[in-house]
């Protein structure tokens, strides 16, 4: 068997893996997506299914309010004393010299939970991750955060003792541990006892093209740590031509064999046909996505990628793995017979409940409450799944009846809220209910039809839209009969949804592009939206 990278498809970013048994699991990032942290497991690290979001209740993660990439960074992943530990961060203001956040810690003895009330740790820096020693301490590792504008923001990675007993931080016991390289921007810690030795690994150079992870070590858990000497432990930073891109901020696991494995950030870019590999860089339209590469350990007992620090596409699968497949966890066409939302599916911010939809008020439908714009930080009546191929067609049907412009349903590609773009049945003064095409680039709105908007037959109970991605570009279209189809002659530009087009003009630029349905009326009057079913096929291309 070979694994084969990307493992977690679309928008993944930074792994926290652990290995309970002979079940691997790893817990990623959400942002401001609801339910927080994914969490896939797999038995061979070839195999991978999404199985839960441990932060499912508002009493657990409230959003409301969040900026763009704010919400979950980097959640950590343990398994001690027979259950599971998951620190989060909830990072509330992602812009300027401040980093307002709050770390917590829940716990659960199944993966499925139920999972702890949150304790709240503190607000020094995100990418807090736990760890156990084996005296049966544990220490909060993380980076801290520097606001004064004389200093670098990446202060270091900070140590301090967690009291289980009085269930809070130990702040006395605090102190930078590592500094970091040159390279600065040091964050994603996880420390690891072996060998007799206290391993550190940590990311640095930002969650972009000059991403990279290095290790460090010390004899003792405070320091002094040593960065290994010679080549940097993983980056692509100069191997543009990698079909891997970004690599960086992860974890380490071991095997039943006793083989080690590294779990880490990626991205796959592609380039426009008149566009240099070098720059730009590329787009990565499905986000930050999640690889393993093996890891080896030479004499003097420091880790090295195997096949070069630059990760690679295809892996060796570990000794003794049996190969253990999973059916998919999405029907390729879901026509809402279930009570509760597919496990594939977000909101945003907040969760799906009775104040956002139903899947109950029209049964065999989706039932959206129309809420604020796409722009909106608060509530907005959207559900999508992530992007997980360059090549893919998605589909839904919408039951609607606008009365003002001010309401507007239908499909939607979405990455926050100054970059997406809908197909949508709404209402104009020349022939009442119509649709139209919308996108929002950089915060600027761009109606594409105008008063050319399709008229929607008086008789046309449902409209049907579909969305054609094809790695560089997307096109709609729409059908009154599901039968016969007619494209919008638009084609729109999915670098938008991207990363990397995002960050240049806003710093939160750490999701990835998702697909799905919204209803929005800011007129307040909540006009519901029922869609008949949502359709995402993935083609051969990816």
């Amino acid at each position: 068997m070979q694994i084969e990278n990307p493992v977690l498809k679309g928008f993944n970013a930074d792994p926290s893996i652990v290995r309970v048994g002979d079940t691997y699991y790893i817990a990623n990032s959400t942002f401001e997506w609801f339910p927080g942290v994914q969490i896939h497991e797999s038995k061979d690290l070839v195999n991978w299914r999404l199985i839960a979001h441990p932060l499912s209740t508002r009493t657990l993660l409230d959003m409301k309010g969040n900026k763009d990439s704010g919400g979950i960074w980097a959640p950590d992943l343990s398994y001690a004393d027979g259950k599971f530990w998951l620190v989060y961060t909830d990072v509330k203001v992602t812009e300027g010299a401040f980093k307002d956040m709050t770390n917590y810690l829940t716990t659960a003895e199944s993966i499925y939970g139920p999972w702890s009330d949150p304790i709240k740790l503190n607000g020094v820096g995100f990418d807090a991750s736990l760890f156990h020693d084996d005296d049966g301490k544990k220490y909060l590792v993380q980076m801290e955060w520097d606001h004064r504008e004389y200093h670098h923001p990446f202060n270091g990675i900070k140590l301090t003792e967690y009291s289980v007993e009085e269930q809070r931080m130990l702040p006395e016991t605090g102190k930078i541990i590592y500094k970091g390289t040159d390279v600065k921007l040091v964050e994603g810690p996880h420390i690891y006892k072996l060998f007799g030795q206290y391993y550190l690994f940590c990311a640095e150079g930002g969650t972009v093209y000059s991403h990279q992870e290095v290790v460090a070590r010390s004899k003792e858990l405070f320091g002094p740590f040593e960065t290994q000497p010679g080549e940097v432990f993983l980056t692509a930073f100069d191997s543009p031509d990698n079909y891997l891109q970004k690599n960086g901020h992860g974890a380490l696991v071991d095997t039943p064999e006793g083989e080690w494995y590294f779990a880490h950030l990626t991205g796959r870019p592609w380039h426009r046909e008149n566009e240099s590999v070098r720059d730009p860089r590329g787009w990565c339209t499905l986000g930050r996505e999640t690889a393993i590469q093996k890891v080896e350990w030479d004499e003097e007992k420091w880790p090295h990628i195997v096949g070069g620090k630059q990760g690679r596409r295809f892996v060796e699968a570990p000794k003794g793995a049996v190969e253990t497949k999973y059916e998919p966890t999405y029907p390729e066409q879901d026509h809402f017979e279930s009570d509760t939302l597919n496990i594939n599916f977000n909101t945003l911010r907040v969760p799906f409940d009775e104040s956002i939809g139903s899947l109950t008020a029209k049964p065999g439908h989706l039932r959206l409450y129309g809420k604020g714009s796409l722009t909106n930080e608060h509530e907005q009546a959207l559900v999508a799944r992530r992007w997980q191929s360059f090549y893919f067609d998605a589909q839904t049907s919408v039951a609607y009846s606008p009365y003002t412009f001010q309401q507007m349903a239908g499909l939607v590609n979405y990455y926050n809220t100054g970059h997406w773009s809908m197909i949508h049945v709404t209402w104009n003064e020349i022939h009442g209910r119509v649709i139209e095409v919308t996108q929002n680039d950089r915060g600027v709105l761009t109606s594409f039809l105008k008063d050319k908007a399709i008229k929607v037959p008086d008789e046309a109970e449902y409209v049907h839209f579909k969305v054609k991605v094809r790695k560089e570009t997307y096109t709609y279209a729409y059908s009154f009969d599901n039968e016969y189809w007619t494209d919008i002659e638009i084609t729109l530009d999915a670098a938008i949804l991207s990363d990397d087009y995002v960050v240049q003009s806003y710093g939160g630029f750490f999701t990835g592009a998702f697909v799905g349905m919204a209803n929005v009326d800011y007129s307040g009057y909540e006009l519901p939206a029922d869609f008949d079913y949502f359709t995402y096929k993935e083609l051969e291309k990816n």
